[in-house]
């Protein structure tokens, strides 16, 4: 399955370990993580020199391409927010994951849509389960 794995970078890289574990659990299983440059932790020095109208296009074109969206929310993000809606948009499937010990907005924990979904995670363990959950159910 191809999957767009969104997290935060310019808000803050707190949650960087639970998205590399996801990342490598997803390609692990024979997955195709378009975005797992994200994974690593000089993703934002990756991305640093290129053009904003490249990212968005290199981005965008794989939200069209991708399966499903699972995004890392715990961190508050634009460009998170942005692709989630973007991808609910065009009929992807999203789930939402947020660490148990954080706030997120209510537009996410809100949303009825029926593509939409919400994970709450103590741990590595207890998410990567969630997105398990999520994905064999598509």
């Amino acid at each position: 399955m191809d999957i767009y794995v969104s997290c935060s970078l310019t808000g803050g890289r707190k949650d960087q370990p639970f998205v590399a574990a996801l990342v490598a659990y997803l390609e692990a299983r024979g997955h195709r993580v378009l975005t797992a440059h994200l994974a690593h932790p000089e993703a934002m020095a990756q991305d640093a020199g290129l053009n904003p109208q490249v990212v968005f296009e290199r981005d965008t074109d794989w939200l069209r391409a991708c399966e499903v969206v699972v995004a890392e929310v715990s961190t508050p993000s634009h460009g998170v927010g942005f692709e989630i809606a973007y991808a609910l948009e065009r009929g992807k499937p999203v789930l939402c994951c947020h660490r148990a010990d954080v706030r997120v907005s209510k537009m996410l924990t809100g949303n009825p849509s029926p593509l939409a979904a919400l994970a709450v995670y103590d741990d590595t363990t207890d998410l990567l389960a969630q997105v398990e959950a999520f994905l064999a159910a598509r």
